[in-house]
Formats: structure tokens, sequence, C-alpha cells
């Protein structure tokens, strides 16, 4: 068999989709691997959201080849979203053998049997109706405790300053059987928790069925898994939605709600289809319904013409949700987006930098805030593994995806705890086991 070894970065979406490749290609005679310098395969699942992740890739690109020139007949070759937005570039460069859009995984085989004769290999064709429903993914969650189930693929908002729905193509959703299907599939194999994932999931149906009905539907079907999804987008979240979360215990209470700006003139320039108080208005009924969940979200510092005024009511609108946690960059051009074709990229990248740094810094204080009203309750956590500082500590999240710490050397991945958070830092709880434990 030949060895494959596949660099997967940017979003969740993309972790999901190396395990559809890794589950394509292992029925065609590849096998995992984990060591670059065995492997007769290298690739990178990549992502273009941001300039510096694109840079960072292009560097891994030089390492990937050093490989290629030491071992005759090993084939480099970049999948996903830059594959998408750079097309034949890369191969022209001579420095990548294949070049394979989200959208071209099933061709995989035939690229790669392509270029292992010395022809580049290129698809980058979009498809209006791939959505690999059929494909049981090879998890590469090594513990076999949380998975991921892709409900849907591309997106139709096109924001201004993103590049995702010319690199993922239009909007598709999957068919609710299959995803009942895989959800049941890890609940048999032993997974504790599953994560429903789109660009968009809100705004996911088929037939006569919403989110709302698909979130009721596997929440019913898998009652011993703790269910999440993401991503939501504030102009297509329902009560509905809402009101599932509330009265299915084993959906967790955590929303991750995008914002991007405080400011309704940014926000109408970036082409979200909301405004400010309607945000506002999410988080309220949010809240009301579910006093106890947790809200994170999405913010771009410095977009096309952002003056101080706007940065402010971004800083404002921060204070006044509270967020428990947030996703903090600034704007990074993206060509081919309306932003980079009619606004420019104005703000000078010093005001951009401070800026950011301006909201990291109250994010900070927010969230050690959110942590400290934690001290002294009693939550529910899912075990992951040993904490990054010692093996004596465990580590996992509760239902408001935060992480916990505390001291533990018998329990295993996958079992649930009940901790108590005694002390926390900005980025974790820091907790002590009770008595009342529940184990699987």
């Amino acid at each position: 068999m030949k060895k494959l070894y596949i660099e997967t970065y940017g979003c969740q979406m993309n972790v999901a989709d190396t395990e559809v490749v890794f589950s394509i290609l292992g029925k065609c005679g590849y096998e995992k691997c984990d060591i670059i310098e065995e492997a007769d395969v290298i690739l990178a699942n990549t992502c273009s959201v941001r300039d510096n992740a694109e840079q960072r890739i292009m560097g891994r690109i030089e390492q990937f080849n050093i490989q290629r020139r030491k071992r005759r007949g090993v084939v480099v070759g970049i999948l996903g979203c830059m594959a998408e937005r750079l097309k034949g570039d890369l191969t022209t460069s001579g420095k990548v053998d294949l070049v394979a859009g989200p959208d071209s995984y099933r061709r995989l085989p035939e690229l790669l049997e392509q270029a292992s004769q010395g022809f580049p290999a290129v698809d980058v064709t979009l498809s209006r109706e791939e959505t690999y429903s059929d494909i049981i993914p090879m998890r590469t969650d090594g513990k076999g405790v949380s998975a991921f189930i892709s409900i849907m693929r591309g997106c139709n908002n096109v924001c201004s300053y993103c590049v995702v729905p010319y690199t993922r193509g239009v909007e598709r959703s999957r068919d609710w059987h299959s995803i009942v299907r895989e959800a049941c599939g890890c609940a048999e194999s032993g997974y504790k928790e599953i994560t429903l994932l789109g660009q968009n999931v809100d705004s996911w149906h088929f037939e006569d069925m919403s989110f709302a009905g698909l979130l009721a539907l596997v929440a019913e079907s898998v009652p011993g898994l703790r269910v999440r999804f993401s991503t939501s987008n504030p102009q297509d979240i329902s009560s509905e939605v809402l009101e599932v979360m509330a009265s299915h215990s084993n959906v967790c209470r955590h929303i991750h709600l995008p914002v991007q700006s405080g400011s309704n003139r940014i926000l109408a320039k970036m082409r979200r289809r909301y405004t400010r108080e309607r945000y506002l208005e999410l988080v309220r009924e949010i809240r009301s319904r579910m006093p106890d969940c947790a809200i994170t979200t999405d913010v771009i510092a410095g977009f096309c013409s952002e003056t101080e005024e706007d940065h402010r009511l971004t800083l404002n609108l921060f204070e006044e949700v509270g967020f428990d946690a947030a996703y903090m960059f600034y704007y990074s051009e993206r060509p081919g987006t309306l932003a980079a074709m009619k606004y420019g990229d104005d703000v000078p990248k010093e005001v951009k930098t401070r800026r950011l740094e301006e909201i990291i810094a109250l994010q900070n204080r927010l969230s050690l805030e959110s942590n400290r009203r934690d001290i002294g309750k009693t939550f529910t956590v899912l075990v992951e593994g040993a904490s990054k500082k010692t093996d004596s500590e465990l580590c996992g999240r509760n239902s408001q995806n935060k992480m916990c710490v505390w001291a533990d050397t018998e329990h295993k991945p996958g079992e649930l705890v009940e901790v108590e958070v005694t002390a926390c830092t900005q980025a974790t709880l820091l907790c002590r086991l009770t008595d009342n434990q529940i184990g699987r």
C-alpha cells in the first residue's frame, strides 16, 4: 500500500474534508501515514480565508519538496480552498504535482495516478450537487471522543470580504437521512460527541425540513451523544433552533455567532444582512431562553474605510454582549472578493494592528469575567485526555465549550465526569472532581 500524509489547515470543515479524502483513498490502496519522511503522497488541505494562512502553506510546500527531491516518485499536492483559488498557478510553478478543489476529491485516485506518471494533475471544478453524503469518513480523532459531520457545503451569502463562495461554490444541503445515519454510526463506534458543520448551518434545508428540524432529529436519534453545531449566521438563526436547544439536554449550550463588526455602516459594507440592533436582540433572546448558554463570536478589525467611531462601536458591542470568547483578526484583503475589487484596503496596517490589540485586550477581560462567574458551579465535562501541562491532570470541555482542567489519573477519554470550578484563568476553568461521578 502507498503511504498517504495529509496536513490540514483552517476550519473544522477542512478537518472533515480530510477525513473524506482518507476514506476515498483508503479504498484505493492508500494507507494513512503520520511520518512525512515515509510518505509516498504528501498533501496539504488548505485555507484561503486570510493571507497569512496561504503564506504559511507556501512555506510548507517548500518543506514538502525536500522530500520530493530526496525520494524519487513522491507526489506533492494541494487540496481545498487555496487549490481552488490559485488553480493551475501551483502546478506551473513546478512545486506541486497535483491540485484538487474541494469538490474534486472523488477523482483523487485518478489524479494521483496521473501525477505519479509525471503529468501535472489539476481539477478545481466546483459542483452544485456534491456533498459526499455516501462516504463514511475515516476519523482522525485518535481518541475516538468527538466527530465532525458535514451537513452542507458552499455558501450563498457572498459577504464582501469573504473568499469562501468562490472557493467552495454554491450552498448545497446534504440529505437528512445520510446525516442521521452518520450520527448513529458515530454512536455505534463509541464517539461521545458530534458537531454538525456548515458554512452557515441555519440555512440548511432538505425537502420540507429546516435546520431546527434536523437538529431535533439528530439529538433524538443519538440521545447518548452530545450534539454541537457550527457556524451560525445572525441573519438566519431562528427561534425554532433556540427552542430545540432549550428542550434537548444533549444539545450543548454554546452558540458561535459571528458579528464581524459593531457598526451598521461597516456591516452593510461587509454585506452582512443584519444590524447591530438585530444582533443584540438575538443575544437577548438566547439568554432569555437559555441563561446558561455561552456565546462566542468572530470579529474583523480595520475593514475597508473603518473609522475610529466604527471601531468604538465594535468595542461597545463587545462590552454590551460580554462574549465568552472570540476569534479576532485584522482585515486581510482577499483577491477576487467584492471588497478587494470595489473598496480597497485603505486602513493602514499599524491602525488595524492597534485596533485588533484593543479588541483582544477587551475580550481577554471579558473572558476572565465570564470564567470567574463560573467559580463554585458544577459542570458535566467530557474527558478529552491529559492536560497540556501534566499527565496528572485531565482536561475536557463542558456544554458551554469551555476548557476545564482537574487533577485526575483514573478517568479515560470519552468518559463524563462532574467537576466543580474552584478557580480560573481567562482561557481555562480550574476544577476539582465532585463526589457525584457519572462514568460512561
